[in-house]
């Protein structure tokens, strides 16, 4: 776990935290007057959560997924709250709707031909990243070992892989004692950590320029086979077509290739093999609509900066027949944004309104990995990101992790120290002020082998240096099944944490300093 910063910016020293100052003129005099947040942080209720989260959650909405008729009732539903508190569209208009263009993925037609043997999709190797309909040849494989690229070890040394075809295997090297090499103690790192090392490596070998890159992992080849053999409810972003091939080897495969049972040791050094590689791959893709949901509230004295309050609208669906209701994900994370979106349109009622912009973002295809909000930060942010201040993302807070039974007053936060020191003080400093729950930094930790960090919408803003919170409960046994529904969520804990939120948006919109953002990479 991150260690904790003790002490705030210094300008937080000079600015009331959570206070906002509006000035009343008279004929004679001018008066400052300080508005307490509190005023409207209690307007985010139990009872307006639960009959909220009652309808969105329900069958009629049928699980939410992404692109299907229960998905539209979703966005509907959060236009219409939006409207009834008179929160603006984003783009004007009345036109809260952010068109996400999709494709839903299909099994593709793929073969890989070595050295004259036909290696065929799903019985001997499996398409891991979908491709546009192409063909590639090769006359030779670049041997990577491990392919790993670390301070202490690297298969890379002297070699330049561009436009070429890669062979790697799972595993990364250990010391003659059992310990591995890399982390030095008996822990792995993230070049075999299973959550991680399917993505690591690939991305290593994509920045280098890799064409083609062929993964030998027997021990996850039936299961992968499994999944990316079935296409249901697989998607990808629209004109996102990859340019590197990523193809998981079986035995069969890797022999035919390597014409041999090599093997590596903790000495390989890359080598190249001369092999006849030829790929023809037919994508059978096809094209699908979705929508981001978008509001805003424009500052009244800062309306070009911008701070992002994100949940994910959608879920999983019906698998089985059975509906998966997604109340804890990311129901309570939708209600907590449209509570929030309310208690900050009241203030703006009463003629004390946000200095800052805040924009409500409602994404879909979360559940599919993180597309909603990856077109949004990555090819259309209808707000500029160099503008945007911070995102505090919203997933899954309305619930009990069983590891926190018999303690319930804490939630878990990811982010907040990654890359901003101010907005890591003055979220503690907004919650010790205002709410009092135990903020919990168990999987803050870089090292934890969930990579939750990774996993929710708040890491497309993070990846382009913009500071984010994530609050997250933690999972629980309906995680992704049909038991995650409305009747399970503690709404006491629901309404406290969707406050402390709010408190911090409003610190963040209405301080006079922008955060700074001091851990950009």
């Amino acid at each position: 776990m991150k260690s904790l910063f003790s002490l705030a910016s210094l300008s937080l020293l000079f600015v009331a935290c959570g206070s906002q100052y509006k000035k009343a003129e008279d004929s004679k005099n001018t008066t400052t007057q300080t508005v307490n947040p509190t005023t409207y942080a209690e307007t985010i209720t139990e009872a307006e959560l639960k009959d909220m989260l009652y309808t969105y959650a329900s069958d009629e909405f049928a699980g939410r997924e992404t692109g299907t008729e229960g998905e539209t009732k979703a966005i509907n539903y959060l236009k219409a709250h939006y409207m009834s508190n008179n929160v603006a569209a984003a783009k004007g208009n009345n036109d809260y709707f952010q068109n996400v263009p999709l494709e839903e993925l299909a099994t593709p037609n793929v073969t890989l031909t070595a050295n004259g043997k036909a290696l065929k999709n799903l019985e001997d190797i499996v398409s891991i990243t979908p491709m546009p309909t192409s063909k590639f040849s090769a006359s030779q494989v670049i041997d990577l070992g491990y392919g790993i690229e670390s301070e202490t070890y690297s298969n890379y040394k002297n070699v330049d892989i561009k436009d070429k075809v890669v062979l790697i295997r799972s595993g990364e090297p250990k010391n003659e004692d059992g310990t591995y090499l890399i982390t030095g103690t008996e822990e792995a790192s993230k070049w075999s950590n299973f959550r991680q090392e399917f993505a690591t490596k690939r991305d290593l070998a994509k920045d280098k320029g890799a064409k083609a890159v062929l993964y030998y992992n027997p021990n996850v080849f039936a299961m992968a086979a499994m999944r990316y053999g079935s296409s249901s409810g697989r998607m990808v972003l629209s004109g996102n077509d990859n340019k590197m091939y990523y193809i998981l080897l079986n035995d069969n495969a890797a022999n035919a290739i390597l014409n041999s049972n090599t093997t590596i040791d903790n000495t390989f050094t890359n080598k190249t093999i001369n092999a006849t590689i030829n790929i023809d791959y037919t994508n059978n893709s096809k094209p699908l609509k979705a929508n981001n949901v978008v509001a805003v509230i424009e500052g009244s004295e800062k309306p070009e900066e911008y701070i992002v309050i994100s949940a994910h609208l959608d879920h999983i669906g019906i698998h089985d027949g059975e509906i998966n209701n997604g109340a804890d994900d990311d129901g309570s994370g939708t209600v907590a944004v449209l509570e929030i979106a309310e208690a900050f349109a009241k203030a703006k009622k009463d003629g004390h309104g946000p200095k800052r912009s805040i924009v409500f973002l409602n994404v879909t295809g979360e559940e599919k990995g993180l597309l909603g909000s990856s077109y949004y930060a990555d090819q259309d942010p209808i707000f500029p990101l160099s503008q945007t201040v911070a995102n505090l993302n919203i997933d899954m807070i309305g619930r009990t992790d069983p590891k926190r039974e018999g303690d319930r007053n804490y939630v878990y936060l990811i982010g907040s120290d990654k890359l901003s020191t101010d907005l890591h003080n003055i979220s503690e400093e907004v919650n010790t002020k205002y709410s009092n729950i135990e903020l919990d930094y168990t999987y803050n930790d870089e090292n934890d082998p969930n990579r939750f960090y990774y996993r929710s919408d708040h890491y497309n803003f993070a990846k382009n240096n913009i500071p984010v919170i994530f609050y997250f409960n933690g999972t629980h046994d309906d995680y992704h099944r049909p038991s995650d529904t409305p009747d399970k969520i503690e709404y006491d804990l629901l309404q406290n944490r969707a406050r402390l939120v709010f408190y911090t948006a409003w610190e963040l919109a209405n301080r006079e300093q922008r955060i700074i953002v001091d851990k950009a990479e």
